[in-house]
Parts: C-alpha cells; sequence; structure tokens
C-alpha cells in the first residue's frame, strides 16, 4: 500500500478521462456500479471518439516536446504540470511497462494500451481492498488488508492513506478516487495475487529444488509457517510414496539403459517384480521420504537468513531476489542432506538381500568407498539448482500474469485447476531443463569405486554419453518422470489441503 504522497491527482487528469471512470470502452463497469446499466457515471455507453478524444488530449499534455512520443523527460514534465509528481524510478517502470517495441518512449497506442492494462490491475487491487463489497474503501479495510499481509499500521496511520486520495472529504475512497491517483503510478506486487498464488509449498514432484515460499510476519509469528511446513511435508511424503514405483524405473533407465539395452516401461516394471516382487518398487523410497523434513527446514531456515542478508526492506521480495534467495538456500540445504541422495540411489538400485537396509548400505560405502563417496555428483547435482529453479519461477510467473491479464476480472483467485495446472507445466519445464544434469548426477551416484578404476567426472561423464548414445542418452528415463509429474502433483495438494485443515492453517 502506497504511503501518503504531497501532491494529489489533479482534477485535469480526471478531465481527460472517460466520463464513465475509463480509459477504455466504458462498458466495463466500476466496482460497486453494479446494476447502473454502464459506468460508474451511470451511461450505459461511452461514444468511442469521445473517449479517443479525451485520451489523445491526455497524451498531448503530456507530450511536452510534441514529437508524438512520450519519454522520462516529457512524463516527468506534463505530470509535474498536472500536480502528479512521481520519481525517476517510477517514470522508468511506466515506460518500460507500455514499451513494446523496446525505443525508450511510449506512442500513443502504447500509451493507451498501458492505461488499459493499467487500469486492469488497479481494479484487482481496489476489489481486493473493498472487502465490504460496496465500492468504497475505508480505513477499517486498509487496515486489515495490510494485516493479511503482516504489515500492521493503527487506524490513525490508514486515515492519513486515505486522506491522500480523498478528494470529497468523506473519508472513504470510491473507485473514481483511487483510479484518478493511482492511473499514472506504477503498481507492484498486489496483495490478493501474492496470496492466491502461493507455489512451492503444495507442489512436490519428487525434486526439491523450487524456491521456498514466502511467508508473511503474521504467519511467522502466530506459527502458522511451521503448520505449511509440516502439511508440505506431509503431502510431499504421501505424494512420493505413491509415486515410487515411477522414480524407481526412471533411476533404473537413467544408469542401465542405452542403445545395445533399450528397457521400456513395461519392460523396466517385469524386470523389478521378477527380480525382488512387488515390494521390489519402492526401494528408496524411505531415504526418499526421510530427507523431506532435514531439507524442508534447513531451505527455510537459509532462505529466511540470506533475505535478511540482502538486506531488503520488502516483505515479499522481487523475482530477481527470490531466485537468488531461493537458489543459494537450496544449494545450502542439498550440501546438507547431499549423503541421503547417494544413499537414496543406491537403495533404488540394490538387489535382492544386496544390503539388509539404509544403514547397513551406508557402512557399506564408508568402508568401500571411503567419505568421498557420499559426495559423487555433487557439482552436477548444484549446477542443476539454478535452472530448475529459475525456469520453473520463470514459467510460474509467465503463466500466472498472463492468466490474469486475460481472465482477472473480479478476483485475483485462479481457481485450483489453474493453480494445478500452472504448477504441473512449471514444474515440468524446470525439470527438463535440468534434467542432463540430473541424469549425470544419478549416474555418478551410482558409480560402485573399484580399486584401481579410473575416476567418473561430470564432463567425462558427459562426453562419453553424448558419443556413445548421442544427445538422446541424456534423457534416458524421462517418460517415466514425465508421468509421475501429474499424480504427484495431485496427490500433494489434496493431501495438503487436509493436513492443513487438521492442522488448523486457514485458507485465504
Amino acid at each position: 500500500m502506497p504511503g501518503a504522497r504531497r501532491s494529489l491527482a489533479s482534477p485535469v487528469v480526471s478531465g481527460v478521462l472517460c466520463p464513465c471512470g475509463s480509459p477504455r470502452a466504458a462498458a466495463t463497469p466500476g466496482p460497486g456500479a453494479e446494476g447502473s446499466g454502464g459506468g460508474p457515471c451511470g451511461r450505459a455507453v461511452c461514444e468511442a471518439s469521445e473517449q479517443d478524444r479525451r485520451l489523445r488530449a491526455l497524451f498531448q499534455k503530456l507530450d511536452v516536446n510534441r514529437d508524438g512520443a512520450l519519454c522520462i523527460h516529457d512524463l516527468a514534465v506534463g505530470l509535474g504540470r498536472l500536480g502528479l509528481h512521481r520519481t525517476e524510478l517510477d517514470l522508468l517502470k511506466i515506460v518500460k511497462a507500455g514499451d513494446k517495441d523496446l525505443d525508450g518512449q511510449l506512442d500513443f497506442e502504447e500509451f493507451v494500451h498501458y492505461l488499459q492494462d493499467h487500469e486492469k490491475k488497479l481494479r484487482l487491487v481496489f476489489k481486493s481492498l473493498d472487502k465490504k463489497n460496496d465500492g468504497r474503501i475505508d480505513a477499517q479495510e486498509i487496515v486489515q488488508s495490510l494485516r493479511d499481509l503482516g504489515v500492521k499500521i493503527s487506524e490513525q496511520q490508514a486515515e492519513k492513506i486515505l486522506k491522500s486520495m480523498d478528494k470529497n472529504g468523506t473519508m472513504t475512497i470510491d473507485w473514481n478516487e483511487w483510479r484518478d491517483y493511482h492511473l499514472l503510478h506504477p503498481v507492484e506486487n498486489i496483495p490478493e495475487i501474492i496470496l492466491y498464488w502461493k507455489h512451492s509449498t503444495i507442489f512436490d514432484v519428487g525434486e526439491n529444488l523450487t524456491v521456498p515460499d514466502e511467508f508473511t510476519v503474521e504467519e511467522r509469528q502466530t506459527g502458522m509457517w511451521w503448520r505449511h511446513l509440516v502439511a508440505g511435508g506431509g503431502a510431499g511424503a504421501v505424494s512420493r510414496t505413491c509415486t515410487a514405483p515411477l522414480d524407481r524405473l526412471k533411476v533404473l533407465m537413467q544408469v542401465h539403459a542405452s542403445r545395445s539395452n533399450n528397457m521400456c516401461i513395461i519392460g523396466g516394471f517385469t524386470q523389478m517384480i521378477r527380480e525382488g516382487g512387488t515390494r521390489s518398487l519402492w526401494r528408496g523410497n524411505g531415504i526418499n521420504v526421510l530427507k523431506i523434513a532435514p531439507e524442508s527446514a534447513i531451505k527455510f531456515m537459509a532462505y529466511e537468513q540470506i533475505k535478511r542478508f540482502i538486506g531488503t526492506d520488502q516483505e515479499m521480495l522481487r523475482i530477481h531476489e527470490r531466485l537468488l534467495a531461493g537458489s543459494l538456500a537450496g544449494a545450502i540445504a542439498q550440501s546438507s542432506i547431499y549423503p541421503m541422495e547417494v544413499l537414496k540411489t543406491r537403495m533404488a538400485l540394490r538387489k535382492t538381500g544386496q544390503y539388509s537396509g539404509m544403514l547397513d548400505c551406508a557402512k557399506n560405502i564408508l568402508s568401500k568407498e571411503g567419505m568421498a563417496a557420499f559426495y559423487k555428483g555433487y557439482i552436477p547435482n548444484m549446477l542443476g539448482i539454478i535452472p530448475y529453479a529459475g525456469i520453473d519461477l520463470a514459467v510460474y510467473e509467465t503463466l500466472k500474469n498472463a492468466w490474469l491479464q486475460r481472465y482477472a476480472v473480479n478476483s485475483a483467485d485462479p481457481g485450483v485447476f489453474v493453480l494445478l495446472a500452472c504448477g504441473t507445466i512449471s514444474s515440468t519445464c524446470g525439470q527438463l531443463a535440468s534434467y542432463p544434469l540430473a541424469l549425470v548426477r544419478t549416474r555418478m551416484q551410482a558409480q560402485a569405486s573399484v580399486e584401481g578404476a579410473p575416476e567418473v567426472t561430470m564432463r567425462g561423464l558427459f562426453k562419453h554419453i553424448l558419443k556413445t548414445e548421442g544427445a538422446f542418452g541424456l534423457y534416458r528415463g524421462l517418460a517415466p518422470n514425465f508421468m509421475k509429474v501429474i499424480p504427484a502433483v495431485s496427490i500433494s495438494y489434496v493431501v495438503y489441503e487436509n493436513l492443513k485443515m487438521t492442522l488448523g492453517v486457514q485458507s485465504r
């Protein structure tokens, strides 16, 4: 929520906007204007030529040097004349948001498109703040909305915010006042969008490399954060157990499949059952479930400490800050539990009777291969964090913004299906990008040291795979890996929601 600013929206801005309170076709009603038969002014239809005239009038007022385009200098001088004083950073954001041809300025079409897009975001914010749904925002609603984000302010502070926008002295803000004040000011981090579009906690596809979730101050102070983590861990355990046969098949195909040994899905399952019975389908699942708790806890604590180190004063980090903090936290967590990753691979590949359990496997590796064996494949694993987390986050944000642009009219709530679809697609893209590194990591983990045998390096293994199997060899096991994504996401979501209710976590 922006704080009080020195200048109020000039009446000139209102004068050049469409009379119904919209810079676009005014058939779209303003919040709280239902039943009026059109915009807030009560008109059913605004004349397109009148709308165009008013927008051109505003554009001409801002186009100080009369060159038919708005640069940062034009906006600074033009808005200043209208009584709207913006920082250079704000003006740069406005130009970047609307500049489609990347020439550093806005022509008339880009300016109109920016206003249309920006007003849609403003409408969503207004709807999210208007808790009473009466078309007006009062001080109590501002206090409540900020409290939901973990920002506590007094009612007196909320009234100061209101006064900065309130033109008629009613101490409430209607849609027109809200729009006039913010229309030519960039809006970021819409509260309801942040709260609705939580991502990583509920998606467990077996690779815990995603960027951690953001928790508000209120969630941390009330202890809701650990309930979210417990619910997410429980959901991950159930999800991984249900999809464990596909995960073991993936590991077998990554390590043993080749041109000479072409392993198919049905053949792989048949081979596993013939060798060790139905129970063998879950080999390696125990350690895979056990590592959820320490990895999630370490990642969360590291993420919070890195956020403090970055020194940001924002409650919610920006995308590049989330990626940096999340990747570093993931690297710390993976480094801490990496011996468990090696154990998981060895347990999944073991033959019947080879080890009596996890401890026996660990003792065997330690005595025969030494401590260094527990960190085989560590480098490709670390390198895989950046493409996985980065692409997962980027695709999720892109899909989220595309949905908000096209479908969000009265609410930023996407619904369960859209959330699951976006999470599934982004996780799949992240896995696809980092898969060759994951395959090399698994093969290095599986490599049992033989006395006198040359040490396998990441570079050497990449060259060997490309030479003997081609690029396709880097994607062995991809089919069962993708087959488990949709059931894994669906199961983890259902279990997560049920565990949240059991633990008393309030759904927004």
